[in-house]
């Protein structure tokens, strides 16, 4: 079959196209897929780059080929292997199934949740542990694979798992309510937008933090207010709530905006993971910060329902051919678009 293989932590020269890659056999409990599409998101490009490792300090758009102090110690704590097929988006149709899964799964359209929970209770990611979506077939645990029923095309719907997951996450676990203020970070990329959505949809006010040629953009997934990067919370007010996957020289800030006893919820470091952090600030207003990755069980089939019920919609910045990977990357690096860049598989 035909596949990307990340060869080792480094550049764009690290993917490797291939035609002959063997199709992967489902195992016991396991179904097979034909991709259709598959999302870009940052997990690829922190992992192509060795940004998971504990020897990065750096903002992710420092290392666009690669960081040479990497070592192979990856997010989930298990050390990166290679090759690896990348992709945590995916939609396609299940093809296979293995022993001990109903032969009447065969033909389901399906989003994978890339959140592998193993007997054992330690989780893998979905295109970083095991491989995803960059490939005509993948094979996942049958309970992963969630059947859809929607008209979006297979290039919208796979612009939905990870970015749409993540951001449900955060919003389940810092518990946004109807009425709340929200404050979100990076408005405009995937994950960002994402939440706007979906925090939206709760029925919170939202302020979401943009540029300002992105602002009509971010406006019309439907931010109540834009503040501007260089403004932050100028006129807004204390918010319940903090939604941020950019960490950076702006987390003071954002502490300093939220409400005593407010929350904080974190899935994301572009501008750098080291941070800043007055313990008075945190103490004394009685705040809660809160790091969300593994996804609460519930999440995934809830944005099933959420999506098949039109409660949300897809934004696709640009589609690539599978083949042009490299560019679609490179697209994404330049944080130009708003939305999801997709690769038609």
């Amino acid at each position: 079959m035909r596949a990307v293989l990340l060869t080792g932590f480094g550049g764009p020269e690290r993917l490797e196209l291939r035609d002959d890659v063997p199709v992967p056999q489902p195992r016991a409990g396991e179904v097979r897929v034909k991709v259709a599409a598959a999302g870009v998101n940052n997990t690829d490009i922190n992992t192509r780059i060795g940004w998971y490792s504990k020897a990065v300090e750096a903002a992710t758009d420092e290392g666009s080929d690669g960081f040479a102090e990497a070592g192979d110690d990856g997010w989930s704590g298990s050390a990166f292997t290679f090759p690896r097929i990348q992709g945590a988006d995916c939609c396609g149709r299940i093809v296979a199934v293995g022993e001990g899964v109903e032969e009447e799964r065969i033909g389901e359209r399906v989003l994978i949740d890339p959140l592998i929970r193993d007997g054992d209770g330690s989780v893998r990611y979905f295109g970083s542990e095991i491989d995803g979506g960059f490939a005509e077939f993948t094979c996942v645990p049958a309970r992963n694979a969630l059947r859809i029923e929607s008209s979006l095309s297979d290039v919208e719907l796979a612009s939905f798992p990870c970015a749409y997951s993540t951001a449900e996450n955060i919003l389940t676990q810092i518990g946004l309510v109807s009425g709340e203020r929200v404050l979100i970070t990076g408005a405009s990329g995937g994950v960002g937008g994402a939440t706007v959505q979906l925090a939206k949809r709760r029925g919170a006010e939202v302020i979401a933090i943009s540029s300002a040629d992105k602002a009509d953009a971010v406006r019309a997934l439907g931010a109540d207010h834009i503040a501007l990067l260089d403004a932050l919370l100028d006129g807004f007010g204390p918010v319940d709530a903090v939604v941020d996957v950019v960490g950076g020289a702006a987390f003071p800030a954002l502490l300093d905006a939220l409400r005593p006893g407010g929350r904080y919820g974190v899935s994301g470091a572009i501008a750098g993971p080291m941070v800043n952090l007055d313990l008075r600030t945190l103490y004394l207003k009685d705040l809660r910060l809160i790091g969300c990755t593994v996804l609460e069980p519930e999440v995934f089939p809830n944005l099933i329902g959420i999506i098949e019920r039109g409660e949300i919609r897809p934004v696709v910045d640009a589609v690539f051919p599978l083949a042009e990977i490299g560019a679609a990357q490179e697209a994404f690096g330049q944080k130009r678009h708003v939305g999801k860049i997709v690769l038609r598989v």
